[in-house]
């Protein structure tokens, strides 16, 4: 039996985590052998403003029991984004050490991107998630004097590069990839980004004689994400220019409502976490018009990591065949239909492809 922790969150996380649910539901239907066993827990900017904190104290340690976690998206105007982020996100990502954030930026059948120039995009970014610029160091001194200062420190350690650019390294090798790309920024951040550098060119050149590195200054990157999308393969990159590759990919491609993520520990000694790129989007929340395809995508990842890749490709198929078919459109991608609507017409996509499949 497969346990997943599901938490919906805030805003549109909430309606489109209902309809990765009913997704996952009708391939329990359809495969009796998928074993899964959900449990849903309300911790969320609501849980915050009833308790004083995102989760309980024992929150870690109640995760910790499970195989995955199906996340939603985290924000509210009532909370403030630094609690949300380091009171329930980072401690997830840091102790559970997801140090890959994993995002594929993939051309979809029935979506045309502008920039795509009638060639496919299919190319994943590798963002180191546990450290990098999004580091708990620094502070703030002499407040509202003309020597106030501010100092936010970035902290790379050795460890923590080799093991992202081996994430990448694996995939690519895995997949049949031959180029790793990587982001810098050695020109201008002396220190750090030749530390990236070093120690990211030492591990592609020891993981396999077929792979080659080439390292792009991170502003050049992404003109040319915008002007030649189609040259890339694997993308890996620190913390925060990871975080920016990754939102550009997903606009290339269609938008944030189609992009799915994985927060992984690829040693599957804690859980990893699966959540869309989008935010909790409280402009649209509660009007049911949400595009809930990066959540059902995010549950894919998840059937994947879990060693049921054969879910996984049924899912991306189905919305594949939704996309295609063009009848059911969000308003984001074009179209009326609603969140629900959306995922009742990926179900049934689920359904056909079972019965072509199966001759039926």
């Amino acid at each position: 039996m497969i346990k997943i922790a599901v938490i919906p969150g805030d805003g549109i996380g909430k309606e489109v985590m209902v309809e990765a649910l009913k997704v996952l539901e009708q391939l329990k239907v359809d495969d009796p052998t998928l074993q899964i066993e959900t449990t849903i827990f309300p911790w969320s900017s609501d849980y915050y403003v009833q308790h004083g904190s995102m989760m309980p104290k024992d929150a870690l340690a109640i995760l910790r029991n499970y195989d995955a976690i199906l996340f939603g998206a985290i924000g509210d105007a009532r909370v403030p984004d630094d609690v949300t982020v380091w009171e329930f996100i980072m401690p997830i990502r840091k102790q559970f050490q997801q140090y890959v954030n994993f995002r594929p930026v993939k051309s979809l059948q029935g979506i045309v991107s502008p920039l795509a120039n009638g060639k496919d995009i299919d190319m994943v970014i590798f963002r180191e998630n546990t450290e990098g610029e999004y580091s708990n160091s620094g502070g703030h001194m002499y407040p509202n004097q003309p020597q106030e200062m501010a100092i936010q420190n970035t902290i790379m350690t050795r460890l923590g590069v080799e093991k992202i650019v081996q994430a990448a390294c694996d995939y690519a090798c895995k997949y049949g990839k031959s180029k790793i790309t990587s982001a810098t920024k050695s020109n201008a951040i002396i220190h750090s980004m030749k530390f990236w550098d070093a120690h990211t060119k030492h591990i592609v050149e020891k993981a396999s004689p077929t792979l080659t590195l080439e390292s792009i200054y991170i502003d050049a990157l992404v003109a040319y994400f915008v002007e030649r999308p189609q040259d890339f393969e694997v993308i890996v990159a620190s913390n925060l220019f990871g975080d920016i590759l990754s939102d550009l990919g997903s606009a290339i491609v269609g938008g944030l409502g189609l992009s799915p993520s994985a927060n992984l520990n690829p040693e599957k000694e804690f859980p990893s976490m699966f959540e869309p790129v989008h935010g909790s989007a409280p402009n649209i929340a509660g009007k049911g018009i949400a595009n809930p395809i990066a959540q059902i995508w995010s549950l894919g990842l998840l059937l994947g990591h879990v060693g049921r890749a054969d879910a996984e490709k049924r899912v991306v198929s189905a919305i594949e065949a939704v996309l295609k078919e063009g009848v059911v459109k969000t308003a984001d991608i074009g179209g009326q239909a609603t969140t629900s609507q959306m995922g009742d017409a990926i179900c049934r996509a689920l359904v056909n492809i079972k019965q072509t499949a199966g001759g039926v």
